[in-house]
């Protein structure tokens, strides 16, 4: 066989790093395999012995896990033993090799097999040999292969790392020498070399916001921590060499002995602290007693008309309150047992409102304001009494003394409205008293003449005590007492207010409660609350005429003496001003006095034509409207007046000159035509005897359906009157005339109900649908006069286009004050500015607390108003 070529020795001589390189990446990659179980099996006792576990537990157990620990690196020592061989030159070469492409190190140290002696074929060899040697000179090592998952599916390597991770991290090495102190025969001496050999800490309540403190860096003496601090104390060394003497912790059972290596103890009381033995120290703990919090109420309750409470109260303690609440409980002792009350209330629980905690700031201290409305609850207008209670974050809790007080009610000025309201109480307090409050309801309507202001409302009134009757004699369930007590509430409500659509009723009704309010001698607060709502209707009726006098091009003036005197916004604010000043001074003679003065003037005022023409489509329909809703109220008259003659035939309902029936005769329904009694036939039938009154009601049956047939004929024709307005209506295209058109749909489909419940003689369900109408007429008729004063005011706009910036003389509203510059009412002035802004955060913020603190809202309303507040 021919011989190695020359290049041979130079390329073997490239590959000795390589190679090496190769040989000890297989020693690390077989030590890997062989001994991962061991070295796992150290870096887990290692990592626990940093971590402190042989001092947490009992010395048995450390041992038992020393005995299993040394057995573990035992065999898996001589496992890895067994396992492991020295790779050899000829392995590490095979490697490098079969890492090379076309295996050169093979090659290169391979002879020549045939066609030795030949020229051509020596040559070829030669080349190939050649062609390996220089793929050696590039070569690098064999990357050795690490990847354990195949022998350690559980990645149990990774666990044992993290161990020790952890252990160097939050442990100490101090602590693995604590091990020698449990073996038999450990010096002192030799621990003690090691380190200290005792630790400890004081941790301070977290609510406190103090910081934790070092024991070893704390010199012995005096030392005051606040109640509740947690002690942590590690001692090191032989057993018993260290001791812990200690009174503050209160114990007096024996929990674990003083030589024990952990002890932990919470600090409940003044004392020492003593650590006995070599380098130990002691301490003269002082402990600063955590008061309870407290709560008082830091002024006078405010409540207002519609029944709102006001409370501010200021709670404190040592570091912060971290909840409370108020408890309003009915204080029976001052209650005046008469009349509805005589009887045992039903149980009832006490109402509990969260008290509302300062937002931002120190809750060490802090005053706030307990806002909440009872105008509804059943104790409204009763003597309670009010408790605050706070807590600490230890639990302690603090209590205000018991205020007695009126639960503040919505005020009612309306005599019938105050009637029904007390009955309402009455109702609420026991149902024993339902036969009682159904007897008063009847003596209060035997006579409705006059007494209310709308029909439907009787009746609703009459509906009700009949079925309030009808359930006392088959037994009242709390389901339906509440709801009888929700419908005389409505009623109250709805004759209080009134029908307030119309802005001069409004104002006359606001100067009526003020001059209620002066009589009854209600409080500064009240004064102010009926004085900004007799603001706000006059606003609205100057705003009405205002709109009238640019529909018209006209002026507001007053009439007196057959003059005309202009009326400036400022002489009726100083003509308010002057009335609450003299109501606040206690003058209620010559605040009533002003007041009518001011009633006079302001039913004086009128609005005088500037020119004369022809109406325009928009007030032609607002007339066509109001002749449509006038029409519609004598409808339901009518129907509203054969009700209550199918209840009590041929008497007089309703009599009055107002109040006509079919054919014109006063006071008549539809038993009263064709008899001519007049007034008097209540008498006659009754003098008659019970012939004539059955002979009446025979009749009437009989005539029943034809009436009640006209009547229904007469609503489809109002119906189709009114489907013929809406076709010629104005404004179409802007978002006030498309409401119109929406509110008078409303009313057609309502006349409709109207129209079948009259052809079935259903009468209550007509007059219902009836009012449903006239209400949908009139929010139809509201919403097509703000159409109109935007068209009014666009047009106005486009005409003072070239004379922008110019004021006219005449071109004021009925409180004298200029049109802005695009011919709007008012000021153009931005308004919210300055200190505006900040004023109207704090009454945002101050509504939100009143939202939150009314108990009878939905419970995900009161968790979204507290995240607000929590937020803000």
């Amino acid at each position: 066989m021919p011989e190695q070529t020359d290049d041979t020795p130079e390329a073997l001589k490239g590959i000795q790093w390589p190679l090496r390189l190769t040989r000890w990446g297989m020693v690390a990659e077989r030590l890997t395999r062989a001994f991962w179980p061991l070295w796992s099996v150290v870096f887990a006792a290692a990592g626990a012995l940093m971590l402190g576990v042989q001092d947490a537990l009992a010395l048995e157990a450390v041992w038992a896990l020393a005995l299993i620990w040394l057995s573990a690196f035992l065999y898996f020592g001589w496992r890895g033993l067994r396992h492991f061989h020295w790779p050899s030159e000829a392995e590490a070469e095979a490697r490098l090799d079969a890492s090379l492409p076309g295996r050169p190190l093979a090659a290169v140290r391979d002879t020549q097999a045939i066609g030795a002696g030949d020229t051509a074929s020596e040559a070829v060899w030669k080349a190939h040999v050649a062609r390996m040697a220089r793929q050696l000179e590039g070569a690098r090592p064999a990357e050795p292969d690490l990847r354990m998952a195949s022998r350690d599916p559980y990645a149990l390597r990774y666990v044992a790392l993290l161990v020790f991770l952890t252990g160097l991290l939050f442990g100490s090495f101090l602590k693995v020498a604590s091990v020698g102190e449990m073996a038999p025969g450990a010096g002192g001496d030799a621990i003690a070399a090691a380190g200290p050999s005792w630790e400890g800490w004081i941790e301070p309540p977290r609510y406190t916001g103090l910081p934790s403190l070092y024991l070893n860096d704390l010199p012995p003496g005096p030392l005051r921590i606040p109640q509740g601090s947690e002690v942590t104390l590690r001692l090191y060394g032989e057993i018993g060499a260290l001791t812990v003497d200690e009174t503050v912790s209160g114990r007096t059972e024996v929990t674990q002995s003083a030589a024990d290596p952990a002890q932990d103890f919470t600090v409940t009381t003044s004392g020492h602290l003593k650590i006995d033995g070599p380098g130990g120290a002691e301490w003269t703990i002082s402990m600063i007693a955590d008061k309870p919090p407290s709560v008082i109420l830091s002024a006078k309750a405010e409540t207002t008309l519609g029944g709102e409470l006001r409370q501010p109260f200021y709670a404190k303690d040592d570091y912060a309150v971290v909840s409370g609440t108020a408890t309003i409980a009915l204080d029976e002792a001052a209650l005046d047992r008469r009349y509805g009350l005589a009887a045992a209330p039903e149980p009832r629980a006490p109402i509990v409102l969260d008290l509302p905690l300062t937002i931002s700031g120190d809750r060490a201290g802090f005053e706030e304001t307990l806002v909440g409305t009872f105008a509804e609850h059943p104790w409204a207008g009763l003597p309670v009494t009010l408790t605050l209670h706070v807590e600490d974050a230890l639990g302690q809790v603090g209590e205000s003394a018991a205020a007695q007080m009126i639960l503040p009610g919505r005020r009612f000025f309306d005599p019938l409205a105050a009637a029904l309201i007390e009955q309402r109480r009455d109702l609420l307090w026991t149902r024993e008293n339902a036969p009682r409050v159904v007897q008063l309801l009847k003596a209060v309507t035997y006579k409705p003449e006059g007494l209310f202001a709308r029909e439907t409302d009787y009746l609703k009134l009459r509906v009700m005590m009949r079925r309030l009757e009808f359930a006392t004699d088959l037994g009242l369930t709390p389901e339906a007492r509440d709801e009888f007590a929700q419908v005389l509430w409505d009623l109250a409500v709805q004759i209080e207010d009134g029908d307030l659509s119309d802005a001069l009723e409004r104002l006359r009704r606001a100067q009526d409660r003020l001059s209620q309010a002066m009589r009854d001698g209600a409080t500064d607060q009240e004064i102010a609350e009926l004085m900004q709502e007799l603001r706000e209707a006059m606003q609205d009726y100057m705003r009405q005429l205002a709109e009238q006098a640019q529909e018209g091009g006209d002026q507001q003036q007053q009439a007196e003496n057959g003059q005309s005197q202009e009326i400036t916004g400022d002489q009726l604010q100083d003509m308010l001003d002057r009335i609450q000043e003299l109501m606040e001074q206690g003058r209620m003679a010559e605040a009533q006095q002003l007041l009518d003065q001011l009633r006079q003037m302001m039913e004086n005022m009128q609005v005088t034509q500037g020119g004369q023409g022809q109406q325009s489509p928009g007030q032609e329909a607002m007339e066509g409207l109001a002749d449509t809703l006038r029409q519609q109220q004598g409808l339901s008259d009518e129907a509203f007046r054969d009700l209550q003659e199918q209840y009590n035939p041929g008497a007089q309902a309703g009599q009055s000159q107002q109040n006509e029936g079919r054919n014109g005769g006063e006071g008549r329904g539809q038993s009263h035509d064709g008899q001519g009694q007049g007034q008097g036939q209540g008498e006659q039938q009754g003098e008659g005897g019970g012939q004539q009154q059955a002979e009446g009601q025979q009749g009437q049956g009989g005539e029943e359906g034809d009436m009640a047939g006209s009547l229904a004929d007469r609503q489809q024709a109002l119906r189709n009157e009114l489907e013929r307005q809406q076709g010629n209506l104005p404004g179409a295209g802007t978002p006030e005339g498309e409401a119109a058109r929406e509110a008078l749909d409303r009313a057609g489909e309502a006349m409709d109900g109207a129209e079948e419940a009259l052809r079935r003689n259903d009468l209550p369900e007509a007059l219902d649908r009836q009012a449903d109408a006239m209400e949908a007429l009139r929010e139809g008729m509201r919403n097509l006069g703000d159409a109109m004063a935007q068209q009014q005011q666009q047009q106005q706009g486009g005409q003072q286009g070239e004379a922008f910036g110019n004021t006219r003389p005449n071109a004021r509203d009925p409180l004298g004050r200029d049109a802005g510059s695009m011919g709007n009412v008012g000021t153009d002035e931005d308004l919210l500015q300055g200190e505006d802004v900040y004023r109207r955060a704090r009454d945002l913020l101050e509504s939100l607390r009143e939202k939150s603190g009314n108990q009878e809202r939905p419970g995900f309303e009161l968790e979204y108003f507290k995240r607000l507040l929590d937020r803000f």
